[in-house]
């Protein structure tokens, strides 16, 4: 059920966000300052491109207060405005009952959004 949900994830939109993060990502590492940013919205268009079955755990060597900080960093300069695009269109796709599963996966998608440093994509 969970590779049936993945494929039409993808037919009907999943790859456009994968490829729309995986160009930021790009992006983002050219710069040397946007390297850490780079890597985590590259976590981000794995789990766009294949989301259920995957789960968002905190990482074993996360590093504590530098995490903290990242996060923050992450939330002023862009992370908030994405976690908020996944919560709309996670709850526009809870209003119908079709979409429910759908829209579990956007909210997944918005709370690695908020705070990706120090965590992991399993």
């Amino acid at each position: 059920m969970k590779f049936i949900g993945n494929i039409i994830w993808l037919v009907f939109g999943g790859i456009i966000i994968s490829l729309e993060y995986l160009i930021s990502s790009i992006l983002l590492i050219i710069t040397i300052v946007g390297i850490p940013f780079g890597i985590q919205t590259l976590k981000l268009a794995v789990l766009a491109l294949w989301p259920f079955g995957s789960e968002i755990r905190e990482a074993k060597s996360s590093s504590g207060c530098l995490s903290v900080i990242m996060n923050i960093l992450w939330i002023l300069i862009g992370g908030i405005w994405i976690s908020l695009t996944h919560i709309v269109f996670g709850v526009l796709l809870v209003i119908t009952i079709v979409g429910i599963p759908f829209g579990m996966q956007h909210f997944k998608m918005a709370a690695l959004a908020l705070a990706p440093f120090g965590k992991e994509i399993i």
